[in-house]
């Protein structure tokens, strides 16, 4: 079975020979040594790349276990370098070689190699790993299978394929079990044995109780508004325990730098400014998040919303969540101040998209509600609703579009469109 990552692999492709050693980073299991060793390997085979010109080394291998002394991995790919001809290294799992960034810096040097790197476990999980090639390194983010990656490999109607994503996610190997439970089993698996051990030896945890226990919480409340101080009286009133401000901003920041969660910051699009607090969390993988709180809070809207942030994130859009403040009459007909939401702020170039999450748009009452901030917002961006309906795409008189959310997720140039 082949996965197309399209996204990823054409980015490989512009990356090519650009002098730089191309790192790709991305939560555990989501696929980066397929892109790499099957995706790209491809690709370059069938563009006419010698295949002794490609140097593929999985370090995660038994029969590689010596080129995990850095001198013996150096003189191994050097004398594969016989030749004026690109070489193309493949170095899977290089955190496994001791001194690896020296190894890769002293290869930077040759100037017929280009090197690509992968790496999974707690020194490679982190996002900031781009730091330790002194400006050298250029990452590729690799995400979860975005909803169309995973429905064209799943081969059943839409919505038994939604239905399936919001359950169990995208992570590839999801694809091969066949029963509900093995699935659990997996993603809880991944979880106790993977992304939970690698964080607490990263970042030398003793403890991991209520790093647990938080990150419970931020499953159960994933698009809702919080900061370190609210969530810090959340354990003293639920969990009976103090867990101070200060440790909850460590804990959310580790959890964002492993790939396992995202925010997004305030925006106060009348006075184009930032709130700095409160912030709203999202999985990176619906899956992981549901496993987390063992299937039991499987809200559908809540599980849309987190699906159309990490869309709008494959898609290469920075976001916010949109403030906008209005003036209404109140029940004794004086005028007051009221703060309104707009669930997504997409950026990306000159171009940024105002978009609200709505499951069902049932009534009239309840569609005014949901475009009272878009209504509101004095510029010409293109404001948006998606709905989880199979509607047609329309656009009303106040120029706010609705369409469905099975047109987003399939339509990669619907919001320009």
């Amino acid at each position: 079975m082949e996965i197309k990552r399209d996204i990823y692999l054409n980015k490989l492709i512009r990356k090519m020979n650009n002098s730089m050693i191309k790192v790709i980073t991305g939560i555990r299991r989501c696929g980066k040594s397929y892109l790499l060793n099957k995706l790209f390997y491809d690709y370059l085979v069938q563009n006419g790349v010698s295949k002794n010109h490609i140097i593929s080394v999985a370090l995660d291998n038994l029969q590689n276990l010596e080129l995990h002394n850095p001198y013996k991995l150096d003189k191994y790919i050097r004398n594969k370098i016989v030749d004026d001809g690109m070489y193309f290294i493949f170095l899977d799992e290089v955190q496994e070689v001791d001194k690896f960034v020296y190894l890769l810096n002293g290869l930077m040097q040759i100037e017929n190699v280009d090197i690509y790197i992968t790496g999974s476990n707690s020194k490679f999980l982190s996002k900031d790993i781009i730091t330790e090639f002194r400006g050298r390194g250029d990452q590729v983010h690799v995400n979860p299978l975005s909803f169309k990656e995973f429905y064209e490999t799943y081969a059943k109607d839409f919505d038994d394929a939604l239905n399936e994503y919001m359950i169990y996610g995208g992570m590839p190997m999801i694809l091969n079990f066949d029963n509900d439970e093995e699935k659990n089993e997996y993603l809880f698996d991944l979880y106790k044995e993977i992304y939970l051990k690698d964080i607490k030896e990263r970042y030398r945890i003793r403890n991991d109780k209520e790093m647990s226990e938080l990150l419970d919480i931020i499953a159960s409340s994933i698009g809702s508004l919080t900061n370190p101080t609210k969530l810090s009286n959340t354990f003293k009133s639920i969990k009976n325990a103090d867990l101070s401000r200060i440790t909850i901003s460590s804990y959310l920041e580790i959890f964002e730098e492993s790939f396992l969660i995202q925010s997004s910051s305030r925006y106060d699009i009348k006075g184009k400014k930032y709130i700095e607090s409160p912030k709203k969390y999202y999985f990176t993988d619906l899956g992981l998040r549901n496993a987390r709180l063992n299937f039991r809070q499987i809200e559908e809207n809540h599980l849309m919303e987190n699906l159309i942030y990490n869309e709008l994130k494959i898609r290469g859009f920075l976001i916010d969540v949109g403030v906008v403040s209005i003036h209404e009459k109140n029940v004794n007909e004086n005028y007051v101040k009221k703060q309104t939401e707009v669930d997504f702020v997409a950026n990306k170039g000159n171009n940024r998209y105002y978009i609200q999450s709505a499951f069902r748009l049932p009534t009239t009452e309840k569609e005014k509600q949901e475009i009272k901030s878009l209504i509101n917002i004095p510029d010409s961006f293109q404001k948006i609703v998606i709905v989880r309906d199979n509607i047609k795409l329309k656009r009303d008189d106040n120029g706010i579009v609705t369409m469905s959310l099975k047109e987003f997720l399939l339509n990669e140039n619907v919001l320009s469109s």
